[in-house]
């Protein structure tokens, strides 16, 4: 016999991860977490913005081994409120204007509750038909609530559809092979270029690596004075590339950067991409959840021409990170990079009759991300969240027309949407002492970038809990002495 240890003979409800274990620690626990985020959400103003906290300060606290036996919940749910939230930064408070948002909502975080305890594995339409036609349906109605091109969603006869990802860089990611794919594929990588602004997401560039772009082939654009991609620029680049020898693979355009807010003119650079037969995809992260709200339909310039478009709801619609929907205006070059059958998964294979969003990504597992836009969006209403987008736009002009009449601060890119970027009159020691004051004081929290080489301070406006008099109070904290 095997000196391995034999499984002791029990009844299925003993297992401590068993169904039966687990009705009851829900219905005895549910509610007291649900209690912790109450008290959080009512307390939310009086926490510090920022971490509070030095490096080390939770690790100090916490045991080096883990414990071999079950502990008290009560003791585990207890350490929330005594570890977890000193250590955290409260991206919900009505003074985070750093970054750019992640908002989250109750339906949104009900919904990754249950989709946590339904525990769908979606890789596959026959391992959740549930996640799968769910997903397909919420690419549908936001494609259609953000005015998208019809040719992206799959109820159109079209090769197009959308997916949610886990990030718009996973989505640039799937996008640049794509793009590598259609333009010939590997055999032909070495000869293949990316093309992006300057002021593009970083993710483009680690995109372009992992996707195996030469890093002498991934080119950056030059800007205009509004910061967006110039096309002169581009098609310069392009012109010179195809002169000698190499291929335009992919163009991505920002819609709205993370410096600035920037916004690439997408329709000029499709009609440059197809000359050369280049993808184009649109990483519109922030700004395309305006689009909700047709007076900013604007931004869907071009749209109509482009090959990808992604946008994420988990940053200003309440839909609890993660989730960002990409669409394709044809999925056959991705299908093509990146769908694989191995012999375990053949059987669970429908013969091409459904979607396998596995192939849209590169993991292979996915969780049930689609049940909280649902939840969202019948718990809420699209026009709720377009009032939101509203509101927020409204407080980012009025902060844009304080800088204007400041002598103390200057605009140093055009204000767009919520953003609105400045820079101190005293120069860059000035605008950085200030950030760090405003930040120290917990009170905001603002996070800096450059522009022109230059430091400038974003003032990102986005929490849901947000109102006019918080930033009424954050002008107020800028007017202090650095």
């Amino acid at each position: 016999m095997s000196d391995r240890p034999q499984p002791v003979p029990r009844e299925a409800s003993g297992s401590p991860l068993g169904a039966a274990k687990a009705a009851d620690a829900w219905e005895q626990w549910g509610p007291v977490a649900s209690g912790i985020l109450a008290g959080y959400a009512r307390g939310l103003r009086d926490h510090p913005v920022g971490a509070s906290v030095e490096p080390g300060w939770l690790l100090d606290r916490l045991p080096a081994d883990a414990p071999a036996e079950a502990e008290d919940f009560a003791l585990v749910l207890a350490d929330i409120g005594e570890l977890i939230l000193p250590a955290m930064v409260h991206w919900q408070s009505p003074g985070f204007h750093g970054y750019f948002p992640a908002n989250t909502s109750w339906p949104a975080a009900l919904a990754d509750y249950l989709a946590a305890g339904l525990a769908q594995q979606g890789m596959l339409w026959a391992t959740s038909p549930a996640s799968t036609e769910l997903e397909m349906r919420m690419l549908d109605w936001v494609a259609a609530l953000s005015g998208l091109p019809a040719r992206f969603r799959h109820d159109d006869p079209g090769p197009g559809g959308g997916v949610i990802q886990d990030s718009a860089s996973s989505a640039t990611l799937v996008a640049l092979v794509a793009a590598r794919e259609r333009a010939g594929g590997r055999d032909l990588l070495d000869r293949m270029v990316v093309y992006a602004s300057t002021e593009a997401h970083s993710s483009v560039i680690k995109g372009a690596r992992v996707a195996g772009f030469r890093e002498a082939h991934i080119r950056s654009v030059a800007t205009d004075d509004s910061l967006a991609m110039r096309t002169s620029a581009l098609s310069e680049l392009m012109a010179a590339d195809v002169a000698a020898g190499l291929i335009p693979a992919a163009v991505v355009a920002t819609v709205g950067t993370t410096s600035t807010m920037a916004v690439d003119p997408v329709e000029d650079i499709a009609a440059l991409a197809s000359t050369a037969g280049a993808w184009v995809h649109v990483d519109a992260a922030m700004a395309g959840a305006a689009t909700i709200c047709e007076e900013y339909r604007d931004l869907l310039a071009g749209s109509d021409a482009v090959d990808s478009w992604v946008f994420n709801p988990h940053k200003w619609w309440g839909i609890t990170f993660d989730c960002s929907l990409m669409w394709l205006a044809d999925r056959g070059p991705v299908l093509d990079a990146l769908a694989i059958t191995p012999p375990y998964l053949e059987r669970d294979a429908a013969a091409g009759s459904v979607v396998d969003f596995r192939d849209w990504q590169v993991p292979l597992g996915r969780r049930f991300r689609s049940l909280k836009v649902w939840f969202v969006l019948r718990a809420m209403g699209a026009d709720a969240i377009a009032a939101m987008v509203r509101e927020h736009v409204a407080e980012g002009e009025w902060l844009a027309g304080k800088v204007a009449e400041s002598s103390t601060w200057e605009l140093v890119a055009p204000a767009n949407l919520t953003l609105v970027c400045v820079r101190h009159a005293a120069g860059d020691d000035a605008t950085r002492a200030v950030l760090e004051s405003v930040n120290s004081s917990g009170e905001a929290l603002l996070t800096l970038t450059e522009v022109g080489g230059r430091p400038a301070i974003r003032l990102s406006v986005g929490s849901p809990n947000t109102t006019h008099e918080d930033v009424e109070a954050l002008w107020g904290l800028l007017q202090r002495e650095p």
